[in-house]
Parts: C-alpha cells; sequence; structure tokens
C-alpha cells in the first residue's frame, strides 16, 4: 500500500536513520522530512539518500502550523513519524523553555494539524511519537521500566517529553486520533552527534583530550544501537496498535564508567595504542543536577506482540559505532568545527 510519510527532524540522529531505512525498505512510499535544522540537524548525515525519488527535504519548524498545513494540503499524509525534539539534559538544565517549545508547544501543533487535516476519516492513519525512557524517572538497583511505569520525570527534558506524550495520549482518548507512543532507551552509533558521551569519547581519545565523566560514574544507562531502535520504529509503525505505547530497550545495563572503559579498551587496540593509553584521559567533573542513577527498559510487550528483539550486545555495536567514527573522521571534524553548515547553503542553498 502505498504511503505519504511526514518524518519530523529527520536530519537529526534517529530521524537520519529512520529516514535511511523507510526510504531504501519503501521505495513506493513518499518521505518527506521536515527539519528546522538546529544545531543537532545535519544534512550531511543523508547525502547518500537526498537524492531519491521517493524523497524531500523541506527546512521547516514544527511549531509552524500553516507550513505544516501546506504540506498535509501538498502531500496527503497518512503518516506521521515524528522525531523532532530538543533532547540534551544538560542544554535543557540551562535553557528549559527551548525544550518548552519545541517538545510540548510543536507536537501539540503537530497534533492539532494532523486532526484537522484527516477530519476524523482516520483510515489506514497514524500519528507515531517517538518518545524516551526519561519520562519514567530513576530506578533503584533493581527493577524496569515498563509500559506501565508511572511517569515521574526528573529534568526540564524528560518532564518536556513527558508533556508530550501526554498530549498525544489525549488527543486519542479525546478525538480519536490514531496514535503510538514508544518509549527507547539511550542510543548509540553511526551520526550521532558528539556532544553525547561516546561520540564525545571517541573524538577526545582520538585527539588526546580529557573524558569528562559525571560525579563517580555509577549512573547506569540501558543502550540501543540505533539501528535497533529505527528497526523498532518500522515495525511497530506497520504492526502496533493505535492508542498503544511500546517501550523498547536494548537488554545492554552499563554504568558509564564501564562503558568508558571499554571504550577506551577498544580504541587503544583499533589506534594501535598501548594498553591503558585511553584510560588515562579519564576524568571525574561535577555531577549533573538532578542525575538519575538507572535507567533500565522491559521490552517484553514489543518481543511477545511483535517479534522485535535487538539484534546486537553492546560490545559489538559500540566496536561498529568506533570503527564508523574512525572511518568518518571529515564528518566528525565538519561537526565538532562546525563547517558541516556550510553543507545546507552548498546543497539546498539555505
Amino acid at each position: 500500500m502505498k504511503k505519504n510519510i511526514l518524518i519530523t527532524g529527520g536530519a537529526g540522529f534517529i530521524g537520519s536513520h529512520l529516514t535511511r531505512l523507510f526510504i531504501n525498505k519503501y521505495p513506493d512510499y513518499t518521505i518527506v522530512n521536515l527539519d528546522k535544522l538546529t544545531y543537532a540537524g545535519n544534512l550531511e548525515n543523508l547525502k547518500d539518500i537526498e537524492d531519491k525519488p521517493n524523497y524531500t527535504f523541506i527546512k521547516g519548524d514544527i511549531e509552524n502550523m500553516e507550513l505544516v498545513k501546506s504540506l498535509f494540503i501538498k502531500y496527503d499524509f497518512t503518516g506521521v513519524l515524528h522525531c523532532a525534539a530538543e533532547s540534551h539534559v544538560d542544554r535543557s538544565i540551562t535553557d528549559p523553555l527551548a525544550f518548552v517549545k519545541t517538545n510540548v508547544l510543536g507536537t501539540v501543533s503537530l497534533l492539532q494539524v494532523a486532526k484537522d487535516a484527516w477530519k476524523d476519516n482516520y483510515e489506514g492513519k497514524l500519528f507515531y511519537h517517538i518518545s524516551t525512557d526519561e519520562v519514567y524517572g530513576s530506578l533503584g538497583e533493581t527493577g524496569f521500566f515498563t509500559e506501565e511505569t508511572a511517569y515521574d520525570p526528573r529534568s526540564p527534558y524528560s518532564a518536556s517529553k513527558a508533556s508530550s506524550d501526554h498530549f498525544v495520549s489525549a488527543y486519542h482518548h479525546t478525538y480519536h486520533l490514531p496514535v503510538i507512543i514508544s518509549n527507547c532507551s539511550n542510543n548509540y552509533g553511526p551520526y550521532h552527534f558528539p556532544e553525547k558521551l561516546i561520540p564525545l569519547c571517541i573524538h577526545n581519545i582520538i585527539n588526546n583530550k580529557p573524558l569528562p565523566i559525571y560525579g563517580k560514574g555509577l549512573n547506569v544507562r540501558d543502550w540501543l544501537f540505533v539501528e535497533d531502535h529505527v528497526r523498532a520504529i518500522d515495525t511497530i509503525f506497520h504492526n502496533g496498535k493505535p492508542g498503544e505505547t511500546y517501550n523498547i530497550g536494548g537488554h545492554n545495563e552499563w554504568k558509564n564508567i564501564d562503558i568508558i572503559k571499554e571504550l577506551c579498551r577498544q580504541m587503544d587496540e583499533k589506534l594501535g595504542r598501548e594498553k591503558g593509553t585511553s584510560e588515562k584521559l579519564i576524568t571525574f567533573v561535577k555531577d549533573r543536577a538532578g542525575h538519575d542513577l538507572r535507567y533500565a527498559i522491559d521490552a517484553t510487550k514489543l518481543k511477545n506482540e511483535l517479534g522485535w528483539q535487538p539484534s546486537l550486545q553492546f560490545e559489538e555495536g559500540l566496536s561498529k559505532t568506533i570503527d564508523w567514527y574512525l572511518n568518518n573522521t571529515e564528518w566528525l571534524n565538519d561537526v565538532t568545527s562546525g563547517a558541516y553548515r556550510s553543507y545546507y547553503e552548498k546543497q539546498y542553498g539555505i
């Protein structure tokens, strides 16, 4: 069945992987990528598919309801894959209003346009909202987040995502809009913007710079390889039940300090450095405000109902990630220097 799909934030980390998957896997789908191109949006992430006949890029803000309405009229979307979000916790602490504007107001704007455009004719339509496990708050040393876990956000970022989740759910219950929400654990992999832990440390090891670790590095996260994540989104989008929430996890719990030690070990081996060289770069810094102790996802529902499970354990996924960054140092240097923005101007005149 032919589908016309709007992907928001398709030039970002998860969004670019999702866009690539849908463009290549479903050549009969029309995919429109709407991205504001904030600092984390990088069209170089999509160089390999930008000339595909079923792909269109639009620079724009999801808060711009008139723009979004015009796109719904022009392309008659049957589905929305909503990835666009401000996502860095540290940035949310210093500028929470930016997160409210994009994550809350932007999401509500999209919901309203979709509802009005589809005019209660919801057959074959779906609004899919990609969210985070951070909305559930913090776990102790045991237990897992399930789809029934009560929301307990602890940072402006997670509060903004929790709010957007609630609005998506409210539009389903109030207006019967067909929606699905998925909450994922920490993603990692190629094209990750180097403000995040793993790509930051890869870049710093290459350049012999300090590896900043919050507190004592004892915070625990469940790590999900980004290609596994978008494969799960694909499965849920096509087979999930509207009105449901699905948790997506990697079954890979690691303390931050252990992640960095494993990263150092692999980097030393791949760079031909003496064992222990990179680990000397570890520097403990003041802990982040409101830093949640532990996240862990129970993805049993997704496995039992839709048959998805992660394909990679963390060590293997980390090795693939390091190899990608070592083989794409020009991309990494362009991003860290800011030169990647010139690609927009050359390719799109923006």
